[in-house]
């Protein structure tokens, strides 16, 4: 930092070398430095106009065109820029959404995204029309957080830093500026129309989600693993009769599915999710520093990957904890438990593939007795995203973790991935 911090010096930095910021110990001096000044964050000065200005909302605008959706920079602010970066960004979020019109010309998994983040509450005041531009929108926030300005101003600069900082990732929705008119939508975004096999599909779902929730809450370990079971069962029942009603995956019916992976131990967490989608047919592909997965697979499939390993996260966290209180006193911590992670990944995935084996040749024979060769209808469906993989990810590698890892803990996880109810059990076809 410059003897003298001018506010051209400032604005430069702010417009050109912001990724700087995303550095903790940089942000913090720098907001040291302006708030010792008296410079208000939520003034009207040049250093406060490059900042909300020409410095968040084109950050912002420039995420959306390197292929980032607002689930995944809210998922980058609370991970690099600390938690207390997400109202912000939250609201910034908001107030493009309100802007640009998201609600009614955004594509439905957008506007999904900002209805699960809170984006589309709240909006102008009434008569005003620039209550939802950056500067107001960001002194906002600083009133509702009660920040001092020192601490108010380290957040929104390593939140600058964080979006000019963020790489070119995977384009899978349409960004902003490809979005056409607003239009009318015949219901309400995300909604499902009436009496229809997505409708169907809706219902299972709910009944599946209702079943994990139950078994995530109750602390009887033997009811979890029923409910558990029972879940999978209408997973796996689900899926297998989707294909047989359906035949080869109808065009459009191969989606994506961002997964947001929280520190720590994201290594062993993704092995953990790569087998789940590996077991459903589907594929993942990781941003490596990003704690982004991407998973491709028919859409069907890919609300079993997420709700499977949302559940299994859950096992693995209360099968950590159990081993945590029996293992030896020599063991590191941080190694076991990222090797009972690791060990309870592979696993799982061994489980899995076998479940997946045992459904696979039931479901041949069921519906061989009706006359219906089965593998073909399955084998054309994973070319499909094969296909689709390739499409998106043609420069795609493969790469396999060799580091050295805890023996204890690797037991202890494979030995909990034994005891985790994987829904190896399913009723019969028909």
């Amino acid at each position: 930092m410059p003897d003298v911090m001018d506010d051209a010096w400032l604005a430069d930095l702010l417009r050109h070398r912001a990724p700087l910021l995303a550095d903790p110990g940089s942000a913090t001096e720098l907001a040291g430095a302006l708030a010792a000044r008296g410079v208000a964050l939520d003034g009207d000065g040049s250093v406060t106009a490059a900042l909300v200005e020409a410095g968040l909302l084109e950050a912002l605008d420039g995420t959306w065109e390197r292929g980032w959706q607002p689930a995944d920079v809210a998922h980058a602010a609370r991970r690099k820029a600390t938690a207390g970066s997400v109202p912000l960004v939250v609201a910034l979020i908001g107030a493009h959404a309100r802007r640009t019109a998201a609600a009614e010309r955004a594509p439905e998994a957008w506007v999904e995204q900002l209805r699960e983040l809170g984006a589309l509450d709240g909006g102008a005041a009434a008569g005003d029309p620039t209550a939802d531009g950056a500067g107001a929108v960001v002194a906002g926030w600083q009133r509702s957080e009660r920040r001092s300005a020192a601490e108010a101003w380290r957040i929104a600069l390593q939140l600058l830093g964080v979006l000019r900082g963020s790489p070119r990732i995977e384009l899978l929705v349409p960004p902003p500026s490809r979005w056409g008119d607003a239009r009318r939508r015949a219901s309400p975004p995300g909604a499902r129309p009436g009496p229809t096999a997505a409708a169907g599909e809706e219902r299972a779902l709910r009944v599946i989600r209702g079943l994990l929730a139950k078994a995530e809450a109750t602390d009887f370990a033997e009811e979890a693993e029923a409910l558990t079971a029972k879940a999978q069962e209408l997973m796996t029942r689900h899926a297998v009769d989707a294909a047989v009603l359906q035949g080869e995956l109808p065009a459009g019916e191969v989606g994506t599915r961002r997964v947001h992976v929280a520190d720590p131990y994201v290594r062993a967490k993704v092995q953990l999710l790569g087998a789940v989608a590996e077991a459903n047919d589907a594929r993942m592909v990781w941003y490596q520093g990003l704690g982004i997965a991407t998973v491709v697979g028919a859409r069907a499939d890919l609300d079993a990957v997420e709700l499977l390993f949302t559940s299994l996260l859950l096992q693995v966290a209360q099968g950590l904890a159990a081993a945590e209180r029996t293992r030896g006193p020599s063991a590191s911590p941080r190694a076991f438990r990222r090797a009972f992670l690791l060990g309870y990944a592979h696993r799982v995935g061994e489980r899995l593939q076998e479940a997946r084996r045992r459904a696979t040749a039931e479901a041949t024979a069921a519906a061989a007795e009706r006359e219906v060769d089965l593998l073909p209808v399955l084998r054309s469906r994973t070319e499909a995203v094969d296909t689709a993989l390739a499409q998106l990810f043609p420069k795609l590698r493969t790469s396999r973790s060799r580091a050295s890892v805890d023996a204890g803990g690797w037991l202890a996880g494979q030995s909990a991935a034994e005891r985790a109810d994987v829904g190896s059990r399913r009723p019969p076809l028909g």
